[in-house]
């Protein structure tokens, strides 16, 4: 839907008063198709169903068929100023939902891309409307080009102009001199488009990235898995009411409780299931039994002994042992290839109880919410949410721009703004009140219960297993299926209410400072230009990933967005040759001033080593299967653009573009236009991703395709 924010409104009102005295309109667009075509075998990010989902895509399967009318109209109103309208009417019938199907607001499928007016007052010319503004001029990749927000449904495949989404500004510049030029520039605030970012994740989109992946995927996000964990806790709560969250020491059945037990502790080792009637008994060599408390028998053999790994699985995903509480093997909580092909490898882990071996089952109590008077467990739940601006909180900034009488062309440019890269911070709430609560890492106390001091979430205690537990409190109150400082189950101070884990995307304001320059020259061999942009932005947002915290079950401690400084670059060069080749090379750099890096290992109650360390993650690739990927801290790109006109007339053009980034990630377009005639444009792309599986290029390996396409221009 359209933001009515005052910005736009006033805006809207500007374009629609000087309607009446349009004198003459002219309307001219085209009518095109783009069918593209998957040439990849294999299974894309985010494309499985199940952590036993082995869909692919085949070569030739069809990954776009889209249709699109265009119009541009274009008038005078009155004497001294214009009018321009872009209408855009599309449809993808391989979109994988409604929003990437049809119409969608602020995206490169928006029904009206621009609508503004240009006039002219004093010595100032504005453009008041819905538009797009370029600062920068990059080859494949966006600097200063910041103006603008960006769709990326299809990563970089589309031209900057399509791809670029137009936004409600006020724009005015004049000259300076005799070659300058000033531009202050007043905008709508809006994001990146960016597939996979939402609640329902954009299951089977093409060009999901890993980092999208683990927050909202069906499979490895951690929107799925938190809620499937709370789930598989209300199994574990089960199995575990014949006291053992109780007292310390043995209990009266001389059973040991679950609380100091941590996921390593139960899952490395073997138990031996028996029977005390009903009840099953899990025994370890040299510990006294944990009794399960079900009436049901958990396991399908019955008695016998049994790996650990192999119990957490069957508690997790056997619906047979579990029933409703049961994963199904829907999210990636344990590491099965299949049913019965069960690793247990914190040390390389690759599934959720992989990575949070020393978390207790205190810690999976709170997860599994209030049992409550009613004996009912409200499991945790997880919601995705926008928290963005939505008063007029516009974004404004400058370009100077000039020329001096040597031929050097530069420019200063600065802009206050919110950044379209959005951020999603974690955070625990009562999950009917809402209510923020605070989580508490609690050392181990009598019997194991968490009784003693709070512990830092920067203590270097939790190195080694603590028996830490994490709890959640609204200040009065604890939660969980049994309050961790009673061992009472119903605690009716909070009448049953369960916890939600929020995940909240909210954009943050950034300074970005910002310098371009170019200047070209005649060699003997051909003409040359070389160019820069340069841009400093202050306090963006990053990733960072504490495995420490997470280890011991703290996912909201574990993935946190903290601020970092930017300064990013490019430079190149061009050149002419063969009377119209043109051949440009650059050299891409990003520096993160606020880069994160503490190394450090842990050990698990079972005695494992395992990694805890602190970093900053690369966001575009993190994920369970890959360790939660690290990012260079300067992250390089290189880039090869070549361009030709060709044929009778030069009627047609080739483009090719390459790629290479840091870590071994490859991308190459190469595309091609040719026009028949006067109307009618044919046009073929292909794009060509591979390398390393973990780079933001080399993960969308499957994703590559060839793309058909025809345009038929009318005036």
């Amino acid at each position: 839907m359209f933001k009515r924010t005052p910005l736009s409104l006033a805006v809207a009102a500007l374009l629609v008063l000087p309607a009446a005295a349009i004198a003459e309109i002219e309307v001219s667009g085209y009518a095109k198709n783009e069918t593209a075509f998957h040439i990849q075998d294999g299974q894309r990010t985010g494309q499985a169903a199940t952590a036993l989902d082995t869909t692919t895509d085949d070569v030739g399967d069809v990954m776009k068929f889209e249709n699109s009318v265009r119009l541009f109209v274009n008038g005078d109103v009155g004497e001294e100023s214009s009018f321009h309208a872009d209408l855009n009417m599309i449809y993808d019938s391989k979109g994988v939902n409604a929003d990437y199907k049809g119409h969608r607001s602020f995206t490169q499928n928006d029904w009206i891309r621009e609508i503004y007016l240009d006039t002219t007052a004093a010595a100032w010319d504005f453009r008041i409307g819905k538009q797009q503004e370029v600062w920068g001029t990059a080859d494949g990749i966006k600097l200063l080009d910041i103006i603008n927000p960006t769709d990326f449904r299809e990563l970089n495949q589309n031209t900057m102009e399509d791809s670029r989404i137009p936004i409600f500004m006020v724009k005015g510049e004049t000259d300076v001199g005799e070659n300058g030029n000033f531009q202050f520039i007043v905008s709508q605030a809006e994001e990146n488009k960016i597939p996979g970012l939402n609640s329902n994740g954009d299951t089977g989109h093409p060009f999901l990235m890993k980092g999208v992946d683990t927050i909202t995927g069906p499979v490895n996000g951690f929107l799925n898995i938190a809620p499937a964990m709370g789930a598989v806790s209300n199994s574990f709560h089960n199995f575990a009411t014949a006291g053992s969250f109780t007292g310390g020491g043995a209990n009266a059945a001389g059973l040991v409780p679950f609380s100091s037990l941590s996921v390593d502790g139960f899952a490395a080792q073997n138990w031996n299931v028996t029977f005390a009637g009903a009840l099953p008994l899990l025994a370890g060599t040299g510990t006294p039994a944990l009794s399960s408390g079900s009436t049901a028998n958990p396991l399908a053999g019955g008695p016998g002994t049994y790996s650990g790994n192999e119990l957490l699985n069957t508690f997790a995903n056997d619906t047979a042992s579990v029933g409703a509480n049961s994963n199904a093997y829907t999210t990636n909580l344990t590491n099965v290839t299949t049913p019965s092909t069960v690793v247990w490898s914190p040390a390389s882990a690759t599934s959720a109880f992989e990575y949070m071996p020393s978390a207790t089952f205190t810690t999976f109590n709170t997860f599994a919410g209030n049992q409550g008077t009613g004996g009912t467990i409200a499991g945790l739940s997880t919601r995705y949410v926008r928290d963005y601006p939505d008063s007029f909180e516009p974004n404004a900034g400058f370009r100077f721009r000039n020329s001096t009488d040597t031929g050097l062309n530069y420019s200063v440019n600065y802009f206050y703004h919110y950044d379209s890269n959005p951020s999603v911070d974690l955070s625990y709430h009562d999950a009917v009140t809402g209510q923020k609560l605070t989580s508490q890492i609690r050392a181990a106390g009598g019997g194991g219960m968490p009784t003693g001091a709070v512990i830092s979430r920067d203590s270097a205690t939790l190195n080694a297993f603590s028996s830490a537990s994490v709890v959640l409190t609204d200040g009065t109150n604890f939660y969980g299926a049994v309050n961790p400082m009673t061992g009472a189950t119903g605690d009716a101070t909070h009448a049953g209410n369960a916890v939600e884990l929020r995940f909240t995307e909210r954009l943050n304001r950034v300074n970005s400072l910002g310098t371009s320059f170019d200047y070209a020259f005649d060699t003997a061999a051909a003409p040359v230009v070389i160019r820069g942009e340069f841009l400093y932005d202050k306090d963006t947002k990053q990733p960072v990933v504490d495995k420490r915290l997470l280890a011991i079950g703290d996912l909201e401690g574990s993935l946190t967005m903290q601020d970092a400084d930017m300064f990013k670059y490019v430079l190149g060069i061009d050149v002419s040759v063969m009377t119209n080749l043109m051949i440009s090379g650059q050299f891409i750099q990003f520096r993160n001033l606020n880069y994160i890096d503490t190394d450090r290992s842990c050990t698990t109650q079972f005695g494992s080593t395992i990694d805890c360390s602190k970093y900053t993650a690369d966001f575009a690739t993190l994920h369970l299967t890959n360790g939660l990927n690290q990012a260079e801290k300067n992250k390089e790109f290189y880039s090869l653009f070549f361009s030709k006109p060709f044929g009778e007339s030069q009627l047609g053009r080739w483009n090719n573009i390459t790629i290479y980034e840091e870590g071994g990630g490859w991308w190459n377009r190469f595309d091609v236009e040719y026009s028949f005639s006067d109307q009618l444009v044919g046009t073929a792309e292909l794009n060509t991703y591979w390398g390393d599986e973990n780079t933001t290029f080399g993960q969308f390996q499957e994703s590559s395709s060839i793309q058909l396409g025809v345009k038929y221009l009318f005036e």
